[in-house]
């Protein structure tokens, strides 16, 4: 099958993806995960090359599509805003990406995780932390630099358990309010409200979509020939931190951060990339991993519940507003826009725009401890 045909049955699939995740009831679906699974029945059924068929296209979407989705959405990422978060926000924020990182170390002890991912025990820990910090940003970051994506049914099974985690977390952050406000009762930390953001995004024009366009693909090789100068003088230096880096310093400039543009391109590289990792989910290979699928699944909970008990614990020593521990630990698990829902929630503008900032702040910091906690375990 031809290049171009295969790529046109990905944009249709994530077109159609993106059409049913806002207007069916396949709402309360991700699009992400929509893709993914049409991308895997379109594979098994033979109508695009699957993982054993793989064309050339799939690897070049590894290659440099997924790293530029990473840069494209760092690009908004404002790093000097972080401070109008606020000192309780930011030590709830800090305890619960701590939680995080003990939590995957303690998880891998509870399933058989040698059995379960083999010698991808390391990869896959670190993209846990990763999207347990600050969203599926980092996750994805990892994924790529460990060259899991072309484990497709790997992939998607931690995926599917993400999805279930972060759900019923977001509902058990809606109740921490108020159970431990009347177990524990914690006086309300008022924040500042902060001045309103003018920083607005413009239209895309063609100029900008060239303009983010070429920094992506200059980044890429920029990374790329920084990771081989290192190789060559012995050191590994993972080319996605030197991406990663680049795109924040990047964003840190008014005129770049408020590219519409970058957004819309680091969605639809992202679902692009996402569209290959179902095509390469084999009914085989998912057969296989769902022998271990109910260890994934309970990898992924102690994960989270191990993030949630020492939030909470340090919370109650430290007296902090119990609504800022949920939005803080939402934003850890869930990335800004599940923080933000609870803020409004909870009825705290107050908190509205910390909750925003701390989430930037977790896409910012996710992969590079990410990258140190795979290198720990």
């Amino acid at each position: 099958m031809q290049a171009f045909t295969v790529l046109t049955i990905l944009i249709l699939v994530i077109l159609a993806s993106e059409w049913l995740a806002r207007n069916t009831i396949l709402r309360n679906i991700s699009a992400s995960l929509l893709v993914i699974l049409f991308g895997a029945i379109l594979a098994n059924t033979g109508l695009i090359p699957s993982a054993s068929t793989a064309i050339p296209l799939y690897g070049h979407i590894f290659h440099y599509v997924a790293p530029a989705s990473i840069f494209f959405l760092l690009l908004g990422v404002d790093l000097k805003n972080i401070r109008k978060a606020g000192v309780p926000m930011l030590l709830a924020f800090g305890l619960g990406a701590l939680g995080t990182a003990i939590g995957v170390i303690v998880a891998l002890q509870i399933i058989d995780y040698q059995l379960v991912f083999g010698k991808d025990y390391a990869a896959i820990s670190g993209m846990m932390t990763g999207t347990y910090i600050g969203g599926s940003a980092n996750f994805n970051a990892l994924a790529i630099e460990f060259d899991m994506l072309r484990k497709g049914a790997e992939y998607t099974g931690l995926v599917v358990a993400d999805n279930i985690v972060t759900t019923v977390w977001m509902l058990v952050t809606l109740v921490i309010l108020p159970v431990f406000q009347k177990i524990f009762p914690h006086p309300k930390n008022i924040q500042h409200t902060a001045e309103k953001n003018t920083d607005v995004a413009k239209p895309v024009s063609l100029m900008q979509l060239l303009i983010v366009l070429n920094l992506g693909m200059l980044t890429i090789l920029f990374s790329e020939g920084i990771a081989n100068w290192f190789a060559e003088q012995g050191l590994n230096l993972p080319s996605i931190l030197v991406l990663t880096t680049v795109a924040l310093i990047l964003a840190q400039f008014r005129s770049i951060r408020n590219m519409a543009a970058s957004r819309m391109l680091g969605l639809f590289s992202i679902y692009l990339f996402l569209a290959v990792v179902g095509a390469y989910c084999e009914i085989s290979a998912l057969v296989e991993v769902g022998n271990y699928a109910f260890q994934i699944l309970i990898f992924t909970v102690s994960i989270v519940a191990i993030h949630g008990i020492f939030l909470l614990g340090m919370s109650v020593l430290l007296k902090l507003d119990w609504a800022i521990v949920a939005i803080a630990s939402q934003a850890n698990i869930g990335g800004s826009s599940t923080a933000l829902a609870l803020a409004e929630s909870f009825k705290r503008d107050d908190l509205l725009l910390p909750a925003i900032l701390v989430g930037s702040l977790g896409t910012a910091l996710g992969t590079y401890i990410g990258f140190l906690v795979a290198a720990l375990v």
